[in-house]
């Protein structure tokens, strides 16, 4: 009997190995596609080991798919395919799109509901909560890299040109003022902007109060109609276009290509996403700082308010149900005060959540970093107006690349911004069409 333990012991072993196993290929793993590069892609896969390291049923794998509309692509490819990821991130842009998408996305309302997940959405910020909500107030999408616009000086270029960086222009008038005296001092480029669209005329249209478009910037309906080629919005073009011929504006691409001029230290200063502070901090060798978005103190009611960028993750519908528990499961640690205060001292994204914000001025975030807020005061200068809550256009990728188009035509000098922003806005209707007859 005794001579039989050693045996009998030997094989609950092995079974409880064999039982060890199971378990660990019964990890079930959860793809993550996102467009983060550089230090943001270092603090996703932070993010990403530190929930899988919290529960071992399930495994984030981040990959990174290309650029937002490279991403976005490849996502609705492989949902077509039948091989869709379980959350793709998806910038602002895209949101009409995605909602449009029916049968392909599983709103987070219901995900979050149906897992019984503790979820308020009214803990978000409300520019946050209100882009990303269908018309009944429901939250279609999970917030995470919200960001906005925001101007930034290099603080050793300011000081060599005579110009006080405690003292950083806050107009268009002073920003030319300033622009001429670091051309003269020497510098090669004196100002660029980073995603000129969402900066120079989406963001600009918000913040001066003047509609991009129609039917209250397209959250009225899908009969929406473009605008930005209105007398602000072009006088506005036709100065970044006679800077641009005086060598003040120095153009360097069209989405976030024109930060490694301002990093380098070629560009003294760039309009650019809150969310370049990761990258700035990880590249810059001077002294820097955040400061307003500048604007035209003649327009009445400006500075009003500057409109949410960044992305969202939305969950495409899964053949798997198991799937939801876990997304559910990482949405909640996701959107935690804890997860997203760190996030946004990390990477200079706005804290999407209210308890995340009060988080981070309890750590004296804020007073440790100046000008680290200005993000959020923009976003919440003044209670939003119908030009100034956001932007929902169909087919916005396609008439992104259209005002790309037109405002490289003005800044070459072969079209004045009168002519640009009438020829982008007749092209971008023709997509405004499509998009509302494809979705009747």
């Amino acid at each position: 009997m005794h001579s039989r333990i050693p045996g009998l012991a030997r094989a609950l072993l092995a079974a409880a190995l064999l039982g060890l196993a199971a378990q660990a290929h019964a990890v079930t793993e959860i793809q993550w596609w996102h467009s983060m590069t550089g230090a943001l892609n270092d603090r996703v896969d932070e993010i990403a080991n530190k929930f899988n390291a919290s529960q071992s049923e399930f495994k984030v794998v981040p990959v990174y798919k290309g650029q937002y509309d490279e991403s976005m692509t490849a996502a609705i490819a492989a949902y077509r395919a039948g091989n869709p990821p379980q959350i793709v991130q998806v910038f602002e842009v895209g949101t009409a799109t995605m909602m449009a998408a029916k049968g392909a996305v599983k709103p987070v309302y219901k995900l979050m509901a149906e897992q019984h997940q503790k979820f308020d959405p009214k803990g978000f910020l409300g520019a946050v909560y209100s882009y990303y909500s269908d018309t009944t107030g429901n939250l279609i999408s999970m917030p995470f890299n919200s960001s906005t616009q925001v101007l930034y000086i290099n603080d050793d270029a300011f000081k060599k040109a005579g110009l006080d960086p405690n003292n950083a222009p806050k107009t268009w008038p002073e920003m030319e003022k300033a622009m001429e005296k670091l051309k003269a001092s020497g510098a090669p480029c004196a100002f660029t902007t980073g995603w000129q669209s969402w900066v120079q005329l989406e963001s600009f249209s918000a913040w001066h109060n003047v509609p991009f478009a129609s039917e209250a910037n397209g959250f009225g309906g899908l009969d929406t109609r473009l605008k930005f080629n209105g007398p602000v919005q072009v006088k506005h073009i036709q100065n970044l276009g006679d800077w641009a011929k005086k060598g003040l504006f120095t153009y360097k691409g069209r989405k976030d290509e024109p930060l490694a001029a301002f990093t380098s230290g070629e560009c003294a200063m760039i309009t650019t996403s809150s969310g370049s502070y990761a990258n700035i901090k990880a590249n810059a060798k001077f002294a820097w700082r955040v400061a307003t978005l500048p604007y035209y103190p003649e327009v009445k009611g400006a500075p009003q308010n500057t409109i949410i960028g960044g992305a969202t993750l939305w969950v495409l519908d899964q053949k798997n149900p198991a799937m939801y528990k876990g997304i559910a499961q990482f949405f909640t640690f996701l959107s935690s005060p804890e997860v997203q205060e760190k996030w946004h001292a990390d990477t200079g994204y706005v804290p999407i959540t209210l308890a995340a914000y009060d988080l981070a001025k309890q750590k004296g975030l804020y007073t440790e970093r100046p000008g680290f807020d200005i993000a959020i005061k923009e976003l919440t200068n003044k209670p939003p107006t119908a030009n100034s809550k956001g932007l929902r256009l169909g087919n916005f990728v396609q008439i992104r690349n259209i005002i790309d188009e037109e405002l490289e035509a003005v800044w070459s000098g072969q079209k004045t911004a009168k002519q640009a922003l009438d020829d982008a806005v007749k092209r971008g209707d023709e997509q405004l069409a499509r998009f509302e007859k494809a979705n009747m």
